[in-house]
């Protein structure tokens, strides 16, 4: 499997300069490339109307990043008007093609059913008031650690980076990205062996139930309180967006104030984010299997509890869960959205109906049974046993080549 290793880089006010060259290069190439395919797809669109068919044929061979390249880069280099597209590695600005090119198919893929998910947008063309920016710089481009434990990025020099920990093998890429707050970082891509980094088994499994009032109720019983991080933040952001929407637009003291704004709020997801990871690492270190349930969190945004859903972040949280149980050797099953969770009594399995959102304790309407339940506790004792059915459930039968579809 493959991981990527983040690390903070610090580039000095000469290599900030060389690296705004080069994310510049890379914005040209892009949007260069999007203006020769945006009108061959438009011309396609037309042509597949059976009144508008040639004698050459009904579609326009739109050019790929091979053809790209040549015309784009190599020949673009020799003109005056892009002359400047030397400042840049040739491996940065081929894979901005790369990127174009998987930014298409899975346009097309969406459209056609292909690919899962909603439905994705056609690439548009990058601004230069983007604020955050990304070059990824592949193997071709030679760059190298340095014995003094520098990274040396071409056309860039030898940036320093503050290692929290060692790469566990040679990176086939790195990616030096610039964020909305101004600061660097540097990705590595890695090449990982699950069996190698599997831990050994233990005995023991979890359920989670994910909420708002608490982040979390496991089915032990283990109640992890909700940070609320973005709340706790809110009057200094409301402070530093009061400041910048006083500024003049297009002055250098609106840009400083639209800096501090993203540096609140990436102080804001950085917290959340450690929080995630300290808690998906402790539970799947602690448990052979971990049961969550599938939340459809991208409709509950749309209510009247948003900003407590986004400050949540239960799906950077679950796919932090996933990745660390794949690279752990653990298990991770997602209880289907349609699970009554918190209508069935965990102590003899009855079903008791739907109960309104205030209802935070609730006693089993079953005459022999009676039971007491915190909602938030039997929710998680339930996802933790349909998860242990759907582990143990037998395994159907394939059916052979000549087996009927009926």
């Amino acid at each position: 499997m493959q991981l990527r290793f983040q690390y903070r880089a610090y580039l000095t006010p000469g290599q900030c300069i060389s690296a705004a060259r080069v994310f510049g290069c890379k914005r040209v190439v892009w949007n260069d490339a999007l203006s020769l395919q945006k009108p061959r797809k438009a011309a396609n669109k037309c042509l597949g109307n059976p009144r508008h068919r040639t004698a050459e044929g009904p579609y326009l061979q739109i050019p790929k990043a091979a053809e790209l390249g040549k015309l784009l880069i190599t020949s673009a280099k020799k003109s005056s008007e892009r002359a400047f597209l030397t400042d840049a590695p040739v491996g940065v600005l081929q894979q901005a093609l790369r990127d174009l090119d998987k930014a298409w198919k899975a346009h097309e893929d969406s459209k056609s059913g292909k690919r899962k998910g909603g439905r994705v947008e056609p690439p548009r063309a990058k601004s230069r008031k983007d604020n955050r920016q990304t070059a990824r710089f592949t193997v071709s481009d030679h760059f190298k650690i340095t014995k003094d434990g520098r990274l040396r990025l071409p056309k860039i020099g030898n940036v320093r980076v503050k290692w929290s920990r060692d790469l566990p093998s040679a990176p086939s890429s790195v990616t030096l990205i610039k964020d909305r707050s101004g600061r660097y970082w540097v990705s590595f891509v890695i090449e990982s062996d699950p069996v190698a980094d599997a831990l050994p088994t233990v005995d023991g499994d979890q359920g989670i139930d994910l909420g708002l009032s608490r982040f979390a109720v496991l089915a032990d019983g283990t109640h992890i309180a909700s940070p609320k991080y973005l709340r706790r933040a809110e009057k200094k952001l409301k402070r530093r967006q009061r400041e910048l929407s006083r500024k003049k637009k297009g002055s250098s003291n609106r840009d400083k104030a639209r800096m501090k704004v993203a540096r609140a709020h990436a102080a804001v997801a950085d917290a959340r984010r450690n929080f995630h990871h300290q808690w998906s690492h402790k539970l799947t270190g602690e448990n052979q299997a971990v049961f969550v349930e599938t939340l459809n969190v991208r409709g509950m945004a749309r209510g009247r509890l948003a900003k407590s859903v986004h400050d949540a972040g239960w799906g950077q949280f679950v796919s932090f869960l996933a990745y660390k149980a794949t690279r752990r050797g653990r298990q991770i099953v997602k209880i289907a959205r349609d699970f009554p969770s918190s209508q069935i009594c965990s102590a003899c399995g009855h079903r008791d109906g739907p109960k309104p959102l205030h209802v935070r304790t609730w006693a089993c309407s079953r005459p022999k049974c009676r039971a007491q339940h915190d909602r938030d506790w039997n929710a998680g004792k339930n996802v933790r046993n349909e998860g242990r059915r759907i582990l143990t459930a037998p395994t159907p039968p394939t059916p052979g080549p000549g087996a009927s579809r009926r």
